[in-house]
């Protein structure tokens, strides 16, 4: 099986070869942390989190990195606001991303390195273009020069010009030209600064990306991945940066971008105010349902987000972790659990995560008439299945207890077996009154070829 993917350098899908098959290195850009991420930040690390996986499998060594991004203006006012220092906000902001991409089942990166470790690094890269004449200081400020890179544009097709119409660019004095970007810029006494030969000061976002990236994983790596929103400027600009600092190296092999979060036909975004954050689902929501309908569209493509969608995803684990409870008797052994075939056929496409989906869906409908022996086979391909998306991983009462006091599930199962008793004694009304009391806790029922299921409702 060959893995291909998009790149969106070329525009083009490609067959992925690591530059060096014993370490394959794959860079993405993490949050700011100066608030609550919303569902949609959430989208790289799960899609990009299920890629790492699957580059895991196919080659064994690689060496994940996801940035916190812990230096910023929205950092310093938020701090300012507050009147506390920007580690108490970056400290909380960051514990709180880590704990929720758990929640979602986002396996942690093997590495996350955070920028104000990384000033050392930063400033090195920044004398580097200095020196090869791709950057110059003024007034305090360091500046790369965008008209030294003839290639500048590359990644996000736009034509210089444009791109200077459409952006959202500082006119300033000091610039030689009106696109020239940020690499240094002076901090007062209120601002957080560290020492560097132009003075006291902070570096611009896209520079602390690059240095990170080079720090980590070399001056050339294999993927560097993030949202399609980071093309123009952050990542234009992170390209043109590094390939000059490292002599006209490439930076990045093959560029992934996924497609934006939708609310109600608008693009989610906090600017817009129609965010929903990870932590206000999570209490809404079991995390695996945010999961699945995160994986449910392609990652290329727009994704609708709705209630809707995580309920519907709710019912679809409902009758997977129902396909699992009826297969509780059958033992799997301790042989480890393979992804099947089709499931790393949807993904080698381009991580073509729906169909992957609905392969799961389709082995789930076999598993369901699996008989005798047959049965342990089924069981082992369906865990397979889900453990090549992160889906699947908990057992199924702690799926359908989602928030239930302990023992409820006996005393649950206990009414369900006394209702059917009562069917077959023909006690319709004994039957129907059990039902009426687990519908009214909510507890849904659902006859199937192997017996009663039940569940706890959305």
């Amino acid at each position: 099986m060959t893995l291909k993917l998009f790149n969106s350098l070329t525009r083009s899908l490609e067959p992925f070869s690591p530059l060096d098959p014993d370490r394959v290195t794959m860079y993405i850009c993490g949050p700011t942390v100066y608030n609550y991420v919303h569902i949609g930040n959430a989208r790289p690390p799960v899609v990009f989190g299920v890629l790492a996986d699957l580059l895991r499998r196919r080659y064994g060594k690689v060496t994940y990195a996801r940035n916190i991004t812990d230096v910023d203006d929205k950092i310093n006012a938020a701090a300012r606001e507050l009147g506390v220092p920007i580690a108490t906000i970056t400290d909380k902001y960051t514990q709180a991303y880590r704990e929720h991409m758990d929640a979602l089942g986002v396996k942690r990166p093997d590495v996350e390195p955070a920028a104000t470790a990384h000033i050392p690094h930063i400033i090195a890269m920044i004398e580097q273009l200095i020196e090869r004449g791709h950057a110059y200081a003024a007034e305090g400020h360091v500046l790369f020069a965008v008209g030294t890179y003839a290639q500048y544009g590359a990644l996000s097709r736009r034509d210089p010009d444009d791109m200077l119409a459409g952006a959202r660019v500082e006119v300033a004095p000091y610039k030689r030209d009106p696109g020239d970007f940020v690499l240094w810029k002076p901090s007062d006494d209120e601002t957080p600064g560290w020492d560097s030969p132009w003075g006291r000061g902070r570096p611009g976002w896209h520079i602390e990306c690059s240095a990170m990236a080079e720090a980590h994983l070399g001056e050339t790596i294999d993927i560097h991945a993030g949202g399609v929103d980071l093309q123009f400027p952050h990542h234009e600009n992170e390209i043109a940066q590094s390939t000059c600092a490292h002599g006209g190296k490439v930076f990045a092999r093959y560029w992934l971008h996924n497609g934006m979060l939708n609310f109600a036909g608008t693009k989610m975004s906090k600017s817009l105010g129609n965010v929903s954050r990870v932590n206000d689902l999570l209490a809404r929501h079991p995390p695996e349902a945010l999961r699945y309908a995160l994986l449910s569209a392609h990652y290329r493509q727009p994704l609708d987000w709705s209630d809707a969608l995580v309920e519907q995803s709710i019912r679809t684990l409902d009758r997977l972790y129902g396909t699992l409870r009826d297969l509780a008797d059958v033992d799997v052994g301790a042989a480890p659990i393979d992804v099947p075939d089709a499931i790393e056929m949807a993904l080698d496409d381009d991580l073509n995560t729906p169909n992957a989906l609905a392969a799961l869906a389709s082995i789930a409908t076999s598993a369901r008439k699996a008989e005798g022996d047959a049965r342990v086979a089924a069981k082992r391909e369906l865990l397979g299945a889900g453990l090549g998306l992160g889906l699947l991983q908990q057992s199924p009462a702690a799926w359908f207890e989602r928030g239930a006091v302990e023992g409820d599930d006996a005393r649950i199962q206990t009414l369900v077996d006394e209702r059917d008793a009562a069917k077959k004694a023909r006690d319709f009304a004994r039957a129907d009154a059990i039902r009426k009391q687990l519908a009214d806790e909510n507890i849904l029922l659902e006859d199937t070829p192997q017996g009663v299921r039940w569940r706890r409702g959305g």
